[in-house]
């Protein structure tokens, strides 16, 4: 019989691709390319690199698990790269897609249970949508939360940029039945779409901010700033929201927030009833994942508490080795350390595992 892997480093922002993935990542691939082995005068991505990358995020029982066990890590949850649903414009297409991922992806996790959990994957073109597939996924295939990669694309009923974000009045279904599953939700980043990208576009004009670097943590915190003021956590003070890269920027960020949203001139309009650090104290966990940066991770225990912040690594699109190297030389105080790294996010996601 397996054994449990000893008590080791929970990672919770861990990408993985079902096979039939392949066909709508390969809309963004050119995106994930860092342009250091192609020619100047290619616009082709490095196929090797985006290869090598697809061949990471398919594995899960391979060298992820060889990894993993080289480098003390005890348990991943896994998740449906980004953009996964969020990317596809059309309802049904996205309803499949995340259904899909989702089958395939419990499939993979009930081959070795002791070591992988899953978030599901929903279309956010509707919340009856979200709400069927979230609650088929936790209560019949034993998913731990729910994975959103930003707002959903869509080609008509969205704002002007053919976008629609969870702050609208339209998702309060969702956010109910969600805090109702007991699960959190995972805010994670994704690429603009192909046509925010063209020439003359903020974006496309400015090629170079893409991505991780830049344009992930300003998108991101943009759609988190609205949640918490939208009074979604007023009216649902039990949903848990989880953000990676140490809270997208926003908890070095929260005094000045606080300070003018509390002004009487905003605090007599907005919607919701607190500031912003009420809401990443008591409703939003941030993560280390893709961000090893150790006087930023003891500022945001200071900021939010040692409780709202989970170890994780972004796998594939970092290093298992680099993210634990760092993790293991660590100076925190011993408790914190032990809650950061595993404890808060067995609680938090109720996994199966022992404190």
């Amino acid at each position: 019989m397996a054994q449990n892997a000893p008590k080791g480093t929970i990672a919770i922002e861990e990408a993985v691709l079902n096979p039939a993935g392949l066909s709508w990542i390969a809309e963004s691939a050119p995106l994930f390319d860092p342009g250091q082995a192609r020619s100047p005068s290619s616009s082709s991505p490095d196929n090797t690199y985006v290869q090598r990358l697809n061949d990471l995020l398919i594995d899960v029982h391979g060298e992820r698990l060889a990894q993993m066990d080289a480098h003390g890590v005890e348990y991943m949850l896994l998740s449906l790269t980004s953009p996964g649903a969020q990317g596809e414009p059309d309802p049904a297409k996205a309803r499949a897609l995340a259904a899909e991922a989702n089958d395939w992806l419990a499939a993979q996790v009930s081959q070795n249970p002791r070591r992988f959990g899953a978030f599901a994957a929903v279309s956010m073109h509707n919340a009856a949508d979200a709400v069927a597939e979230a609650t088929r996924a936790v209560k019949q295939l034993g998913m731990f939360g729910i994975m959103l990669n930003d707002y959903q694309v869509v080609n008509e009923g969205g704002n002007a940029e053919g976008k629609k974000y969870y702050d609208e009045v339209d998702y309060r279904p969702f956010w109910k039945a969600v805090e109702e599953l007991g699960v959190p939700v995972y805010l994670h980043p994704r690429y603009p779409p192909a046509k925010d990208l063209q020439p003359g576009t903020k974006l496309g004009d400015r090629k170079h901010i893409l991505g991780a670097a830049v344009q992930f943590h300003l998108d991101l915190s943009l759609h988190l700033y609205a949640l918490c003021s939208s009074g979604v956590f007023d009216e649902f003070p039990k949903l848990q929201v989880v953000v990676g890269h140490l809270g997208e920027g926003i908890p070095f960020n929260l005094w000045r927030a606080d300070h003018w949203y509390n002004k009487p001139v905003k605090k007599a309009t907005r919607p919701s009833k607190q500031d912003y650090s009420y809401y990443f104290r008591h409703n939003i966990s941030i993560t280390t994942s893709g961000n090893f940066n150790t006087p930023a991770l003891k500022y945001c225990i200071g900021q939010i508490g040692p409780e709202r912040c989970l170890f994780s690594i972004d796998y594939p699109y970092d290093s298992i080795a680099e993210a634990q190297q760092w993790w293991l030389a660590l100076d925190l105080p011993e408790d914190q350390k032990r809650l950061v790294a595993r404890e808060n996010a067995i609680r938090l996601f109720k996994l199966p595992l022992e404190i």
